[in-house]
């Protein structure tokens, strides 16, 4: 297949044309749609836990999970219905070289209405959640993946790339491993079954294994390429934020793994790897938080250098949050971990500067999703 210029591809992701019949909106509707899942969920679960939290924001946090769970289904019947109604372009996402990447925000969503069942659900609806939490778990399992190593399977041998079009959305199939195995660590303590705690552990380590070690790989070429070619283009603005996400879920599968460790580990009479994993887990996890602080800070500088030329919005703006929003969570857990008000404090400002940004991109994307400006397929331009 041939591909266009990094800046005409930029283009194709402008919007361009008003969907004016439902059976088009089907067949231009994308996976970019569920990264608006991904940062509502994240939203929904950061609000309970900022310190002091009291039942007002436990209920708008339960509120958005709702919500969540409802978008994550209207878009699970749209995408399925487009893959029914239009396979034959359907297919050709596994071809084009950014679409393809955004299938990653499908199990990652996927894992926020998860965790939700487990913050949420329980207390709300009893033990039975754990059941539902567990059986999705291991879709998301199977989902993360298989989209780990399909779709840089495309790339080596369907799509085209260079070095100069690369951004961070390299990212987004890789790192959904990572996103369950945060998940398992949420999940493994409400197990009942000891055999089954174990399990859910050592999987979460090998998803998290299966992810972390590629997503720096690729955040090391990431750095190498806007050395060598400055910034993308400014339709690519929010791909700075993507950085973030896999620095901060690989901290907090790390803390929240190695939380579970010591009574799992002692149950099959290996207390003594229980205490390495929890002391690792800590200390990994803050070594990886300060690395995140330094893309943290350099996504600001890149961003205010994007807004004061003008961005055209597009939904890679839901970019800005889940990364944002994962990181988040793992400052106000190590608040908690090691007792430090700092973490704590920070945590609560970048909750807010998240909610503050979930806001913005929510109302731009109903704005633009009702005039049917958000949908458009670039993959339907691909010639297999």
């Amino acid at each position: 297949m041939t591909h266009s210029s990094l800046s005409e591809l930029a283009t194709e992701f402008k919007p361009h044309a008003q969907i004016e019949r439902p059976r088009e909106m089907i067949r231009q509707f994308t996976p970019n749609w569920f990264a608006a899942t991904m940062g509502t969920g994240i939203l929904a679960l950061a609000l309970p836990q900022v310190p002091g939290a009291g039942s007002t924001l436990r209920a708008i946090g339960e509120g958005l999970w709702l919500f969540n769970i409802g978008l994550f289904t209207l878009f699970t019947v749209l995408y399925t219905a487009r893959w029914m109604l239009f396979w034959h372009e359907a297919k050709r996402i596994f071809s084009h070289n950014i679409v393809s990447m955004f299938i990653g925000t499908i199990p990652m969503g996927l894992a926020t209405i998860i965790n939700g069942f487990l913050f949420f659900g329980l207390p709300r609806w009893g033990e039975s959640m754990v059941d539902v939490a567990q059986a999705l778990w291991w879709i998301d399992v199977a989902m993360s993946i298989g989209c780990g190593v399909l779709i840089p399977y495309f790339m080596f041998t369907r799509q085209a790339h260079g070095i100069d079009k690369m951004t961070a959305i390299w990212l987004l199939p890789i790192v959904a491993a990572e996103v369950a195995a945060v998940s398992g660590g949420l999940l493994a303590p409400h197990l009942v079954d000891a055999n089954a705690q174990f399990h859910t552990l050592i999987a979460s380590y090998v998803l998290w294994a299966y992810s972390v070690p590629v997503a720096f790989a690729i955040l090391t070429i990431l750095f190498l390429r806007m050395a060598l070619h400055r910034l993308p283009p400014d339709s690519m603005a929010a791909s700075s934020w993507l950085s973030l996400g896999p620095i901060g879920t690989g901290a907090l599968g790390l803390i929240l793994l190695g939380a579970d460790a010591p009574p799992i580990f002692a149950a099959q009479g290996m207390a003594g790897i229980g205490t390495i994993a929890e002391g690792f887990g800590v200390i990994a996890g803050t070594l990886l938080w300060g690395v995140g602080l330094w893309w943290l800070l350099l996504a600001v500088l890149i961003t205010i250098r994007y807004f004061r030329a003008g961005v055209p919005f597009n939904l890679g703006w839901w970019g800005y949050t889940f990364p944002l929003g994962v990181y988040t969570v793992t400052t106000l857990k190590l608040g908690v971990v090691l007792n430090i008000a700092a973490f704590s404090t920070l945590g609560t400002l970048l909750v807010i500067v998240l909610a503050a940004m979930w806001v913005l991109v929510a109302s731009r994307t109903i704005h633009g999703g009702w005039k049917g400006h958000l949908f458009v397929s670039p993959c339907l331009a691909v010639v297999n």
